[in-house]
């Protein structure tokens, strides 16, 4: 028997400490632990990893699930997890990921910002179009692979800044994803409390104990309407967000707000919904009478027959039996697009004394109505993809300072793309698609050979009746 063996492999393990260079390098800094941006010490190559140090010690169920799920994933959208270290010193777990200098709350943070200042530039719609694409491609593998995501938000989807994915977004924070079956068991027996706030979907504030891949929909759509008007659509005050009371008032004060209250004939099943005897007793039809998508959409430059809007309402639909799924077909992906380059700001480094939270003061002004509209500003020189492919193509890029870039090309002009990517799963998960994948459901291997991703640009504008203060908790990876 070798009873050196554990000091033997205690020697030949790896060890994060020897092989990347990370101190001072703090970019996040969440409830799941710490991110830093770090480099290989030996020079094999000039990579910029992610490097997720996850909170606590030893392995939560949380981190094994996490774990176990980017094991198997492997779609360009989706965060790809490229090792694991476990730190016998000080019984740390680490993740080693590719890092991304962008995610979607600086990126909106960012045009916000500028808005505020009196020096608009909007984020563009073709770079929209093409982050919207992007994000529903990625959900669609996720989902055909029975897996829920649950905690979509700008913050969890992040964007390649530097190397050959320039400009790609990948999914990321898997910690609250799930997998699911067909026919639906209730999760919510397990964890009550999914998804944050502001992109929670109405039926899970309801109550609901069989919710679907509905819900990670909804949360893209709060996340397209966020893109286009730089604002979160259903921000409120923050709950306690340790109840496990699923019933949020001020949320779902600030949906109907929005879209107006629900009619029977558009939501049929909402009176099965557990939570709807509170709903009843706390709101009233009539209060939401003049409040609709279309009014607040408005405000903000988009037009209620545009392309845009209309998939935005079939992302935003209340009843989640008709929301619109990732497998249909939508015409909004269908035009042809220009190169739009905006050089982004670089992750900062955190001081580690610094807050979990950011808060963040917001004044929005309402820009004149008479005066005439702004464009994006500081465009560079735009210039046309060259490559096509089925109806859904282009490429995406970024600046060498850091910028992003999006562009496409014209597809076949009788193709109707799917919202996601075109095909379905099959009843053993396998997909057919542009991206072309070969296993079945999760559990086994899936590899991908190439991607496409179409985006377009337009002008655009957006405008708020009045300032908006609000915190937000940054995550990412």
């Amino acid at each position: 028997m070798d009873y050196d063996f554990k000091a033997k492999l205690a020697a030949e393990r790896e060890r994060v400490e020897d092989l990347f260079e990370y101190e001072g390098c703090k970019v996040g800094r969440g409830t799941y632990g710490h991110v830093y941006k770090a480099k290989r010490k030996d020079g094999k190559d000039e990579k910029e990893y992610a490097l997720k140090q996850i909170e606590g010690t030893g392995i939560s169920m949380s981190a094994c699930r996490e774990i176990a799920l980017l094991r198997e994933l492997k779609h360009p959208n989706v965060i790809a997890l490229q090792k694991v270290f476990l730190s016998h010193s000080d019984r740390k777990v680490w993740l080693l990921f590719d890092y991304a200098e962008h995610d979607l709350w600086h990126i909106i943070k960012f045009h916000r910002a500028s808005k505020a200042n009196k020096k608009p530039m909007q984020l563009p719609r073709g770079m929209v179009k093409s982050l919207l694409y992007q994000i529903l491609d990625g959900i669609h593998y996720l989902h055909a692979n029975w897996v829920l995501h649950r905690d979509l938000k700008p913050a969890n989807i992040l964007v390649m800044g530097e190397g050959l994915e320039r400009g790609r977004v990948k999914i990321a924070d898997m910690g609250f994803a799930r997998l699911f079956n067909s026919p639906l068991k209730p999760l919510a027996d397990l964890d009550p409390v999914v998804v944050t706030f502001w992109y929670r979907a109405p039926e899970l504030l309801l109550g609901a104990r069989h919710y679907t891949k509905a819900i990670d929909i909804w949360a893209i759509g709060c996340i397209f309407a966020e893109l286009l008007t730089s604002e979160p659509i259903f921000h409120c005050r923050q709950e306690d967000i340790k109840t496990s009371n699923p019933f949020h008032h001020d949320q779902l004060d600030r949906i109907f707000s929005v879209m107006g209250f629900p009619a029977d004939k558009d939501w049929e099943d909402i009176r099965k919904m557990p939570e709807y005897p509170t709903l009843q007793k706390d709101f009233r039809r009539t209060t939401y009478a003049n409040s609709s998508l279309i009014k607040y959409m408005e405000k903000h430059k988009v037009k209620p027959d545009s392309k845009v809007f209309l998939l935005l309402q079939k992302l935003l639909t209340m009843d989640p039996t008709k929301r619109i799924t990732s497998e249909q077909e939508d015409f909004l992906f269908l035009d042809s697009a220009k190169v739009i380059q905006i050089p982004y700001p670089k992750r900062e480094f955190l001081n580690e004394d610094e807050p979990e939270e950011k808060t963040e003061k917001v004044i929005i002004h309402q820009p004149d109505p008479a005066a005439p509209q702004q464009t994006t500003a500081q465009q560079a020189p735009s210039q046309q993809s060259s490559a096509q492919t089925n109806g859904t193509a282009g490429a995406t890029g970024a600046t060498a300072g850091g910028g992003l870039q999006h562009g496409q090309d014209q597809g076949p002009p009788n193709k109707k793309p799917r919202i996601g990517p075109s095909g379905a799963s099959s009843g053993t998960g396998v997909l057919q698609s542009e991206y072309q994948h070969s296993g079945s459901r999760l559990g086994y291997q899936s590899n991908v050979q190439g991607s496409t991703q179409p985006q377009s640009t337009m002008g655009y504008s957006s405008s708020s009746q009045q300032s908006s203060q609000y915190t937000h908790q940054t995550h990412g990876y």
